[in-house]
């Protein structure tokens, strides 16, 4: 007997207590010693051939009598492949609980007949199936662990990625930026140009008006200030057409809403729209009477004019005809606020580029309008409307071809007005004519 309790004794306590906690999860019913030891053995044996039951699984499966009782030992239930979706690790799973299941149903029946060696070994197989089960659960901690860190690893290049993109956007934002910034340095570099030129020009071809004395004014230095009036809208419209585009407005729509319907025989020509607008708004509303120009043809900046020796007409010609003209809508899309409106009607006069080239358009149109009657008191303002037939007796095209005629004398009756640029004016018995925008009408077909 000592020998049996040295070899019961090798399992751990804690192995031991797996075993019994197991038997109790699993709900085997135990196969205790019997009164009659002689009887169950008798009947365990069979054919008397020394073969125990836990060497022959197949009696595990049979019912067996003792004393009129019959014992039920629990089917080893080995679960379908079909229901294991097809995964491994849960099969092999299934594998080691029924091995464990049938090394248990041995360790019972090394109890009868009690034979040590064959509980010994029986126990052993029992911990070594539970350990096989230990072995399964820690790999699938394991793989839920690699699951886990692959996640994260995963999680951090998308993170890496995002971070490389928002950077990415960051710079294309900074660049845009700086393109916003070149383009207003370059939209202000354009009008102090066009501010330049316009100085320069008057300068070098207006530099005998400007000095004049107004008692020798006559017909000829009338069409020469009604030409730097002309002139004067024509500069004022490109810095207009520049900022319209550079705010992205759609000049084909812009045009339409100044001159609807017409035919352009060049896209560069609705130029002449703007124009008109320009001087119609300019010459809205104005009556000839004489007035002292001499203040403001003394200097060649009107800025100047208007802040050293102010003339509160021309000064309030000024104001009003900006008003007038640039609409609070076009001002805001163009400078992005209203602050130069707001000085001009305080009774100040700003300058800026963009107010210079108006002031020098105000200067020569408010000259036009003073000298007219100090000519001829009877002189004359009139307007050409839409659709009237040409007539070079007082109409003048403002479009020229290569040879710089674009209507000649037998052909006057092909062409119609399709606007007016600029009004004309009638000098005692001269007209200085009106300038229009011509479009050939159709001939009717057979003629």
């Amino acid at each position: 007997m000592e020998h049996v309790t040295n070899k019961l004794s090798k399992p751990s306590s804690n192995i031991s207590e797996m075993v019994s906690k197991f038997a109790k999860v699993c709900k085997w019913r135990s196969i205790g010693v019997f009164s009659n030891d002689h009887h169950y053995q008798h009947n365990l044996i069979g054919n008397n051939d020394g073969s125990s039951m836990g060497e022959d699984s197949s009696d595990a499966t049979e019912e067996t009598e003792f004393d009129g009782e019959k014992i039920h030992p629990q089917p080893v239930v080995v679960p379908s492949k079909s229901n294991m979706y097809g995964d491994k690790d849960i099969v092999e799973l299934f594998d080691t609980v029924s091995a464990l299941k049938l090394a248990y149903v041995q360790l019972q029946e090394a109890h009868i007949p009690y034979d040590p060696d064959k509980i010994v070994s029986a126990d052993e197989l029992v911990v070594a199936q539970l350990e096989a089960l230990c072995k399964s659960k820690k790999a699938f901690k394991e793989k839920q662990f690699s699951k886990t860190k692959l996640d994260s690893s995963r999680f951090a290049s998308l993170r890496s990625e995002i971070d490389v993109i928002e950077k990415l956007l960051e710079k294309l934002k900074s660049q845009d930026r700086d393109r916003n910034a070149e383009i207003v340095r370059l939209r202000q570099e354009l009008l102090d140009l066009d501010v330049g030129n316009a100085v320069l020009v008057e300068k070098i071809r207006e530099k005998s008006l400007e000095r004049r004395n107004v008692t020798i004014l006559n017909v000829a230095l009338f069409e020469d200030t009604f030409k730097r009036a002309s002139k004067a809208i024509h500069d004022f419209a490109r810095p207009i057409i520049s900022l319209m585009q550079a705010s992205g407005w759609d000049l084909h729509l812009a045009a339409n809403s100044i001159e609807n319907g017409v035919f352009y025989a060049k896209r560069a020509d609705k130029k002449y729209a703007f124009e008109a607008y320009i001087a119609r708004r300019m010459f809205n509303g104005m009556t000839l009477r004489s007035y002292d120009v001499d203040d403001v043809l003394r200097f060649d900046d009107p800025i100047d004019s208007l802040i050293a020796n102010p003339n509160p007409g021309f000064a309030n010609f000024c104001a009003e005809k900006y008003m007038l003209v640039v609409h609070p809508m076009m001002e805001m899309s163009f400078f992005r606020n209203l602050d130069q409106r707001m000085f001009i009607l305080s009774g100040k006069h700003p300058r800026t580029p963009f107010y210079q080239i108006f002031a020098r358009m105000a200067k020569w149109i408010w000259i036009l309008q003073g000298i007219a009657t100090s000519i001829d008191p009877n002189a004359q303002i009139f307007s050409v409307h839409r659709g009237s037939k040409f007539s070079d007796v007082y109409m003048e095209p403002v479009q020229e071809n290569k040879e710089g005629v674009i209507v000649s004398e037998g052909e006057q009756s092909k062409f119609k007005v399709e606007f007016m640029v600029m009004p004309g004016f009638r000098i005692g018995s001269t007209f200085v004519k009106s300038r229009v925008y011509l479009s050939e009408t159709k001939q009717p077909a057979g003629t």
